[in-house]
């Protein structure tokens, strides 16, 4: 779910209280907390070393991402957030587009599922339809890999399981295209799914041709990266890195320690080339953000 593999220069850190964080805390069963976050109540895995962590530590998770959203979709919005994962963002962008607006979740790993389905229930978002499915170029059915949800892990990182692997270390999940979901506009598709973004892309085709909505995609896989780009351009869209810190110093909990040090998400902002935009994003002109 996030590049954790990259990194910007060292942010400042300050002293941990924990005051806030633990005051937040509502019901804890082994693994699993549920407390008062940011944008809701959420159920998360302890043992998640980006998602679960933010929410746990900081009561939030990415919002450099959030406030970038909140610059692009309004009340009545149509978005996908596609590899959903436990919803951190999805119950915002419920609120944000409002009753009269629609998100449309994916998320193929049958336990983080779960967990967003009991998020969805907990913030009463009766917006979202939220799909046991794996975003791609077809439908049928793709495998995800067997895991310990008891061990630490970041489980936001998951990519799909080879599709030739066995009952013993993975199980089968649906597989659809997000072109076959019914939508009546579109306005903003996100999509993090651990290398397999333009395969999305690629099932998503009728829809971007016929909305022309905002793409936010995460690009972070350098041998991917250049065709990822290039499928981009070639639906007519301009590109913009966003590279947002995993620590934002003004946190909800307050907390001052930055465990997440230089780790930031590597993602693009895709515009439609015939919608003026003023930004300071940096225009993609290398496949590799390092170098432009």
């Amino acid at each position: 779910m996030t590049g954790v593999n990259e990194v910007v220069p060292e942010a400042a850190t300050g002293a941990a209280t924990g005051a806030a964080a633990a005051a937040a805390l509502l019901h804890e069963h082994g693994h699993l907390r549920i407390k008062h976050c940011r944008h809701g109540l959420f159920i998360y895995n302890m043992l998640d070393r980006y998602v679960g962590r933010s929410l746990d530590r900081y009561g939030e998770f990415s919002e450099s991402e959030i406030a970038l959203f909140d610059q692009l979709l309004r009340p009545g919005c149509v978005a996908f957030d596609v590899g959903a994962n436990i919803g951190a963002h999805t119950i915002w962008l419920a609120g944000k587009v409002g009753e009269k607006g629609r998100v449309v979740a994916f998320e193929p790993q049958r336990v983080i599922h779960q967990m967003l389905c009991a998020n969805l229930a907990l913030n009463g978002c009766e917006n979202v339809y939220a799909l046991w499915a794996a975003a791609g170029q077809t439908g049928g059915s793709a495998r995800v890999p067997r895991l310990d949800y008891r061990a630490e892990n970041n489980f936001g990182g998951i990519p799909l399981a080879p599709a030739n692997s066995t009952d013993e270390t993975s199980e089968g999940v649906p597989a659809m295209r997000i072109d076959d979901v019914q939508v009546p506009r579109c306005d903003l598709i996100k999509i993090d799914v651990e290398g397999m973004e333009q395969e999305v892309v690629a099932g998503a085709e009728r829809i971007i041709r016929k909305y022309r909505p905002m793409l936010y995609v995460e690009n972070d896989r350098r041998d991917r990266a250049e065709a990822l780009v290039g499928a981009l351009r070639s639906l007519d869209y301009r590109l913009f890195w966003h590279l947002p810190r995993l620590y934002n110093p003004e946190n909800f909990f307050g907390e001052g320690e930055n465990v997440f040090g230089r780790i930031v998400s590597v993602n693009m902002l895709c515009v439609p080339s015939e919608r003026p935009i003023q930004t300071a994003l940096r225009e993609v002109q290398d496949a590799d953000w390092r170098k432009g």
